[in-house]
């Protein structure tokens, strides 16, 4: 089992990329995660044993045994949930000093960020009857394809453009979700570049003059060439309106089949009639953008935009690989540090990963 390689064939390895057994301690100590030597006689045992009950699918009581039967610690499976309640800041703290110890420098000198987020369901019947979950809000940073950020919420926090620090400089690149004009704001006041896609009616959409931009009539005009590239204004509440870039590539026909079969079965599950106008923008990805023409042309801009569904297979290589799932129990203290454990992991994988993904043991089980 690959968990387990983890925990044994490669522990060193994690240890050193970690700081060593000193800085360990040190951090262990900060957070309070381990304040003096009892039955686990240091830090380096602890995370270890989290790691193992974590990453594994003994449970509590059968890790508490197999962490006795290796020598690595005689505890009770209860002295094991007290312990792992106690990691989460210690976690979150080990997954900060690995992203800042891959800080990756961009193409053209900047950092391109992608941003999304991905869930898990909360434990219980009745977090399942309510569809609670876990969200993990996530930065993955080219072109290095790592992780460069993560943070943990429960689904009553939104994803939010402005939740991930920014770099300065960095191209910071969203699905539609993302298209918020106010945090959008933030972002470009903070020196960032955005590039984010957008619905026809995602947006107040302005004129230079400050009249409203007929977006449908513009794709409908340019519907012969395929193609639009020109400025664009977005309406705020709280301020001026934003001065951005509209570009727009019409789909390929089999693409935009498929993407208004799309809207019609949404509009047939949802129970409400799907216009005109939701029909015509079916056929284009709508893209919006700061970075300037100058710097970036219009196939730089659909290029970028492309590394998108890079994200999508950091989230898939979490799950599949790490076997982020569900945490057991549903107390929130306990399944908090569950989720840190696996993020810590595929940030430690990571250089690796396409070594783990190659490897016979992982193609049999394929």
């Amino acid at each position: 089992m690959m968990h387990e390689s983890l925990v044994n064939e490669d522990w060193q390895s994690i240890v050193a990329r970690l700081g060593g057994a000193k800085a360990l301690n040190e951090s262990a100590r900060e957070t309070k995660a381990f304040l003096r030597p009892r039955e686990i006689k240091d830090a380096v045992d602890l995370l270890r044993m989290i790691l193992a009950y974590c990453l594994g699918e003994r449970g509590l009581r059968l890790t508490a045994a197999w962490a006795a039967s290796v020598g690595l610690v005689d505890i009770s499976g209860v002295g094991l949930l007290y312990r792992l309640r106690q990691c989460g800041d210690w976690l979150e703290l080990l997954i900060g000093k690995v992203l800042s110890s891959a800080a990756p420098k961009a193409s053209r000198g900047r950092l391109i960020r992608i941003v999304d987020a991905t869930t898990v369901p909360k434990a219980g019947a009745a977090a399942k009857k309510n569809s609670q979950l876990w969200r993990i809000h996530s930065a993955f940073d080219l072109p290095h394809e790592r992780f460069g950020h993560f943070e943990l919420t429960d689904q009553k926090e939104g994803e939010r453009l402005d939740r991930i620090p920014v770099v300065k400089g960095e191209i910071r690149i969203a699905d539609r979700a993302y298209l918020q004009p106010e945090r959008m704001a933030t972002v470009l006041g903070r020196g960032a570049d955005v590039l984010i896609r957008a619905g026809w009616k995602s947006a107040r959409w302005l004129d230079a003059k400050g009249n409203l931009f007929d977006l449908i009539a513009a794709l409908r005009k340019a519907s012969a060439r395929g193609l639009i590239d020109q400025p664009i204004w977005v309406g705020r509440k709280g301020g001026a309106a934003l001065a951005l870039r509209l570009v727009a590539i019409k789909k390929p026909p089999e693409a935009a089949a498929e993407a208004r079969r799309k809207a019609h079965r949404d509009a047939q599950r949802e129970g409400y009639q799907l216009s005109k106008q939701a029909l015509a923008a079916a056929d284009w990805v709508i893209l919006i953008t700061s970075l300037s023409p100058d710097d970036f042309t219009t196939d730089d801009i659909l290029a970028l935009y492309r590394l998108r569904w890079r994200i999508e297979l950091g989230f898939k290589r979490l799950k599949s690989l790490v076997g982020l799932k569900s945490p057991p129990g549903i107390n929130a203290r306990s399944a908090r540090p569950y989720i840190l454990a696996h993020l810590l992991v595929i940030l430690l994988l990571e250089p690796l990963v396409e070594r783990i993904e190659d490897s016979p043991r992982l193609a049999e089980a394929a």
